[in-house]
């Protein structure tokens, strides 16, 4: 086997770097143009990213998704600003290589994390929409509380029952949520019976001016008592009023006390709220009752005594004639 001798190494070596020498420094302009361009974006990434960071926090209730929304467009123009300088020097084919592997990268990572994914988007959805706030009254998806707080996947809520629920955001985004608090009102409505012996409308007003005196009852002119239905044992009023929500007193007093109000008024008008009653009618039109059949169906007081007399004297046809047998035999 025969080694190349020390001279042509030498040579080979030597012929390189004066042509990467001559190549460096005929770019070296460019290279320190290149170098000046990505400082230069890198200390506008960071002053953008201060300012945008204090608008998004002041838009933002989540500090995370402002914080995240700060860094994603910092690392875009530091990005900008290093495949600028890169094409600057004459590295086209690198920086198509680099956008490349970032798209490869990014759609494996987009299926590998497709839930995580589909949480975070929705997360920054709903921070720029607002659909609520922290410390919010909301309900979806079968849970009711108050917004604790709001991260980048996850919601957390505090029912009023004392637990913690952890809400997806993708489900927050996708389903139907109800906001309890966004409006500042909510309507209470409380059922309650009449008897049927009273009249309905007689107890709409009394009801109606009833709760219009508690100071806890907005829009008053709303007040009022609707006939909803004939039930078994009372004709069913419903009663609506508005109140502050949330507010003080909370929604439990307020309807605790509306309830008081409700039946002290029907009370004091003299307004029956009546126990389950059945009735027992025969006939097709309720003609005839069960105590008139039970009536009709005992004697008399005169058959009695009648039916008494017959039975204490017995009529003994046997014995009234055996006597006159026997004088016959003898």
């Amino acid at each position: 086997m025969e080694f190349p001798q020390i001279d042509e190494v030498y040579s080979l070596i030597n012929g390189k770097l004066e042509t990467w020498i001559k190549e460096g420094i005929k770019h070296l302009p460019n290279i320190v143009v290149a170098i000046i361009i990505a400082i230069a974006f890198g200390m506008l990434a960071k002053i953008l990213g201060n300012v945008l960071q204090r608008g998004l926090r002041r838009a933002f209730e989540s500090r995370q998704i402002a914080d995240l929304i700060t860094a994603i467009a910092k690392v875009f123009i530091t990005a900008a600003g290093v495949f600028i300088a890169l094409d600057f020097v004459g590295l086209q084919g690198t920086v198509t290589s680099l956008l490349a592997g970032a798209g490869i990268v990014g759609l494996a990572i987009g299926f590998a994390f497709q839930d995580l994914t589909e949480n975070f988007i929705a997360g920054i959805a709903m921070g720029i929409r607002k659909p609520f706030e922290i410390g919010d009254v909301i309900s979806a998806d079968g849970v009711f509380g108050s917004v604790e707080t709001i991260n980048l996947r996850n919601t957390l809520v505090e029912t009023f029952y004392g637990q913690r629920e952890i809400i997806p955001n993708k489900i927050l985004f996708r389903n139907i949520l109800t906001n309890y608090s966004v409006l500042g009102y909510r309507r209470i409505e409380v059922p309650v019976g009449i008897s049927y012996g009273d009249d309905p409308q007689r107890a709409r007003e009394v009801l109606v001016e009833a709760l219009n005196a508690k100071d806890y009852v907005i829009k008053k002119e709303e007040t009022n008592v609707y006939a909803e239905a004939f039930s078994d044992s009372s004709i069913n009023l419903l009663v609506w009023f508005w109140i502050k929500y949330p507010g003080e007193p909370n929604y439990m007093e307020v309807r605790h006390d509306a309830i008081v109000t409700i039946q002290r008024a029907l009370n004091d008008a003299d307004i029956l709220i009546p126990f389950p009653i059945r009735t027992l009618d025969f006939g097709a039109k309720g003609g005839e009752k069960l105590d008139a059949m039970l009536k009709s169906s005992q004697p008399s007081s005169s058959q009695q005594r009648s039916g008494q007399s017959g039975s204490a004297e017995p009529r003994n046809t046997a014995g009234a004639d055996a006597p006159q047998h026997g004088e016959a035999d003898n």
